[in-house]
């Protein structure tokens, strides 16, 4: 499996089309509250993540995901099950 550093780079290299505010990620950054992202934004987002790491991301782990750090978390959790 991926490390955790290489995770990180992945999802990062995700938000970025996302990130219109050009936010500086860290593991602590928020969607909702640094990248002000609507619900429609999280979808497509997910979305992308999903196909990247070829992994599905139930809506019960969306609710509880709310940093980068918390979704390389939970990406590297996926990978390995």
């Amino acid at each position: 499996m991926a490390d955790r550093q290489q995770v990180f780079t992945q999802v990062q290299a995700q938000i970025a089309p996302f990130n219109k505010k050009g936010v500086a990620l860290t593991e602590a950054t928020t969607f909702a509250g640094d990248l002000e992202w609507d619900s429609l934004t999280v979808m497509d987002f997910v979305a992308a993540i999903e196909d990247e790491f070829d992994i599905i991301i139930t809506m019960n782990m969306q609710a509880e995901i709310e940093t980068v750090g918390q979704l390389v978390d939970a990406v590297i959790k996926l990978k390995s099950a």
